[in-house]
């Protein structure tokens, strides 16, 4: 069945029901992605104060059959937080429910409401003497519905894992307007099916986050951090596996970073500072987490020794300060924004098994090759077989040059991802942007599955329509 712009009748009836602040009109920002490559509509923009008023605004939508677009920090890159076609939406901000509503740090659990920008949480979490261990390059304006609505991944995965793994109960509004108060802090709670796991990832298709209880860590004692030169990717993968034999789950994040991206650094941030004068073809980013008693630079320096021994590594720099630390930091979180300089021909958020990463790298360089002249920068979370593996235009050309084939880019990366085993979306999601890639890819038994959870808990299809599956409208 058709669904309803959220006209001005529609405005009306909101404001008979809610504040008068409530409502505001749709600037421009809601409407934009980072990437540009869509174009939001918005009929009506609500920034709720309160579970109560977002679970009014999705009732007075239920019953309109207006369509939904929860908003976020709006830092998605698939543009799950824009709704380029259809009736104009609702688009609802959580930006308003920003608060810490409790931390218990003997139970390791902090209470965020969903606009709490993550970078909040984090610094609540140190308040308490914790951590909280999701960490992204948007941290700073991401917020915590967001990154539970898309599951995020970002440094910290190989210790800690996704925001679903950091997650341990939800507050939610759904499709109907009804309040599902799963603000759980319990650990175990083996009680049927598991709504908050249906929620996490469901970039907001199947309802609102309002609130979530999140799982805290210990800060650890010491942390260490190190960059390693490495002969290519299945060296890196050795090294890794070196450093988990020696020091266990105290290796906190393994961040692979190719040359290229070192010389899109040079090219466009010539002021960062990097740890080596001539770029290497490959390195690793190491951070170490360690307990009370252990010095972190000496067990790097180890690290180091063994690798070297065994042809693993070449060189290498461990940083022997928190503004060393920083600066090695530095270099990987600003890759993203010299690729964004650079402009990209074709960018894919992927993951293939861990043993299947070199040959990955090797295959696809060799695909993307075949196609025409490019430069790749392949970086990423080897710890947990997520690269970001992206081709970008050959130097003194604009991506615009090569705008015809970037889908043929596309496809043959996405193909042997899938002939690899791996994952056309490995953090970002799939949002609009990567709709036809799932339903390519995708499992035909799951994806039916999708279709019919979806179909039960939002029977009209307001929410969100157009993410991860196809609208139903």
């Amino acid at each position: 069945m058709a669904l309803n712009p959220a006209d001005d009748a529609f405005a009306a009836r909101l404001r008979e029901i809610l504040p008068e602040d409530v409502l505001r009109p749709c600037a421009p920002r809601y409407l934009e992605e980072p990437r540009g490559l869509f174009a939001g509509r918005c009929g009506v923009l609500a920034l709720p104060r309160s579970t109560a008023e977002v679970a009014a605004l999705v009732a007075a939508a239920a019953a309109a059959r207006v369509p939904v677009v929860p908003y976020g920090g709006g830092t998605g890159l698939v543009g799950g937080q824009v709704a380029p076609d259809g009736p104009a939406p609702l688009l609802i901000s959580l930006e308003r429910m920003a608060a810490i509503r409790a931390v218990y740090p003997a139970e390791n659990v902090i209470m965020a409401e969903a606009g709490a920008i993550l970078a909040d949480v984090q610094a609540a979490a140190r308040r308490a003497d914790r951590l909280f261990a999701l960490s992204l390059a948007s941290e700073g304006s991401a917020r915590i519905g967001g990154n539970l609505s898309t599951n995020a991944g970002g440094t910290g995965v190989l210790r800690h894992g996704n925001a679903r793994d950091l997650c341990l109960g939800l507050e939610a509004v759904l499709p109907d307007g009804r309040v599902w108060p799963g603000l759980s802090r319990l650990r175990k709670d083996n009680t049927g099916y598991d709504l908050k796991n249906l929620l996490i990832g469901a970039e907001g298709t199947l309802g609102i986050i309002t609130a979530a209880a999140l799982k805290l860590s210990p800060v650890p004692a010491a942390a260490g951090t190190a960059m390693i030169v490495v002969p290519g990717p299945a060296a890196a993968l050795d090294l890794l596996s070196l450093a988990r034999d020696r020091l266990g789950e105290t290796v906190s994040a393994f961040e692979l970073i190719s040359g290229q991206g070192l010389h899109f650094l040079s090219e466009v941030l010539p002021d960062l500072r990097q740890p080596f004068a001539t770029a290497p073809g490959w390195s690793v980013l190491i951070e170490l987490g360690l307990p009370l008693g252990l010095d972190p630079q000496a067990a790097l320096a180890d690290l180091f020794a063994a690798a070297q021994a065994r042809g693993l590594a070449s060189d290498g720099v461990i940083a022997a300060s928190q503004a060393q630390r920083d600066a090695l930091w530095a270099v990987r979180e600003r890759l993203p924004e010299a690729n964004r300089r650079i402009g990209a021909v074709s960018s894919h958020d992927i993951s293939v098994p861990l043993g299947a990463i070199d040959g990955f790298v090797d295959r696809a360089g060799r695909a993307v090759a075949a196609i025409g002249d490019f430069r790749i920068n392949c970086f990423g979370h080897l710890g947990d077989g997520n690269l970001h593996f992206n081709v970008f235009p050959p130097a003194g050309k604009d991506r615009a040059d090569y705008r015809e084939q970037s889908e043929t880019v596309r496809r043959a990366v996405h193909d042997l991802v899938h002939e690899m085993g791996g994952s056309i979306s490995a953090e970002h999601g799939i949002g609009r942007m990567k709709v036809a890639d799932l339903e390519r890819y995708g499992d035909p038994v799951r994806l039916d599955a999708m279709r019919a959870i979806k179909a039960a808990l939002d029977p009209a299809g307001i929410m969100n329509p157009g993410a991860v599956l196809r609208s139903m409208a």
